[in-house]
């Protein structure tokens, strides 16, 4: 690294707070790998939006898991636990323990509809509703802290990119090409 770009470096440190785990990440993709796997990129932006997500939750007692099912209700209530999962992409087990915790919380309630009583049906509370109001604002200023300095013609590149690799990865796996992993085998 150059003298200049150390300084840069050091300055853009001091100036936007950011720790020495961020610069080396920072340090790795510009120097040590600047043409590395668009995955490990990927992976690596979405751990820094979750983490500044997280810590804005943290402020109003709300785990970064319970948002993932917040953010769903709000915008369909009255979902099964097996839709909630794969909405969320998760397992079926993690989602009933996060329900269940949401529950004792005050967040949701889990119910029969009168015209189904074989499902249980998992609803929004006024006080889980309610939090729309205070949690939306902080993800969306994460989004504009993250977008800071970056021209809209590029954050709209950077969308429709991610959505064909999403788009991508899912007609693959869908046609049967792509390879399942292997079973993990117990040894000893």
């Amino acid at each position: 690294m150059t003298q200049s770009a150390t300084k840069r470096t050091a300055n853009s440190s001091a100036r936007f707070g950011t720790d020495a785990a961020t610069q080396s990440i920072l340090r790795h993709w510009r120097e040590a790998v600047p043409d590395d796997r668009l995955a490990h990129l990927v992976k690596d932006a979405a751990r820094a939006l979750l983490r500044a997500l997280q810590m804005r939750l943290a402020a109003h007692s709300v785990s970064i898991g319970h948002w993932t099912f917040l953010r769903i209700l709000w915008e369909t209530d009255g979902l099964t636990q097996r839709e909630l999962s794969e909405q969320a992409g998760l397992m079926e087990p993690t989602t009933f323990s996060a329900i269940q915790a949401m529950q004792r919380l005050g967040y949701v309630t889990r119910r029969h509809r009168a015209d189904n009583r074989k499902n249980i049906y998992v609803f929004l509370t006024p006080k889980g509703r309610a939090l729309k109001g205070k949690l939306v604002p902080l993800a969306e200023a994460v989004n504009r802290v993250a977008a800071g300095g970056i021209a809209a013609s590029n954050i709209a590149v950077t969308r429709r990119t991610l959505l064909a690799v999403i788009e991508n990865l899912a007609r693959e796996e869908a046609s049967g090409k792509a390879r399942k992993a292997p079973a993990k085998r117990r040894v000893g």
